[in-house]
């Protein structure tokens, strides 16, 4: 358990804004910016794709966390199999216009996936749903809900919440939760 947090038994819903209701038959996911070639998927092509379906530990920043979370969803490693890239960030984007950023070293080898399923069921909206980006070893803002998309770029864009004073890395083992942490 990183310092500074406490376990819940709920899954509390925090957002920035009202929850997106993209209909499934309009829901694509991009994956773009500096690659070889753009890819789409549609949701039905999407959930079609390699998935997975594993347990993690999630951790927010205001300093709950939960244990032996259940999700299913295709890893980010399949999603660029095959891609040519000299990117070393990506820019998650979202319904609503939220963002989050990651270097791209943080996203591949098994250490992030877009999930659509939560302990067995369909993700619920007020949790990101249809489709969130899951990135269970840094602090949960970086795990962006209602994704639709990555872009990998070449110079790191500060997201929605690193431009209101969240720490860029979001290391909770490290509690890096402000800028300066």
């Amino acid at each position: 358990m990183p310092p500074g947090q406490y376990l819940t038994p709920d899954f509390p819903v925090l957002s920035a804004g009202p929850t997106p209701q993209t209909p499934l038959d309009q829901w694509s996911f991009s994956l773009d910016g500096g690659i070889d070639e753009a890819r789409r998927w549609t949701w039905d092509e999407f959930v079609d794709l390699p998935a997975e379906t594993f347990t993690v530990d999630i951790h927010c920043v205001t300093r709950w966390s939960k244990l032996d979370t259940v999700w299913t969803g295709v890893s980010v490693d399949t999603l660029l199999d095959g891609v040519e890239t000299s990117s070393d960030y990506v820019t998650a984007w979202c319904d609503g216009g939220y963002t989050a950023n990651v270097p791209l070293a943080g996203l591949t080898g098994g250490r992030a996936w877009v999930v659509y399923e939560y302990g067995g069921e369909p993700l619920e909206r007020e949790h990101g749903g249809p489709a969130r980006l899951l990135v269970p070893h840094l602090y949960f803002w970086k795990s962006a809900k209602w994704v639709r998309g990555l872009t990998l770029t070449a110079e790191d864009e500060p997201g929605f919440w690193e431009r209101y004073g969240y720490s860029n890395d979001a290391d909770p083992w490290r509690e890096q939760r402000y800028w300066g942490d």
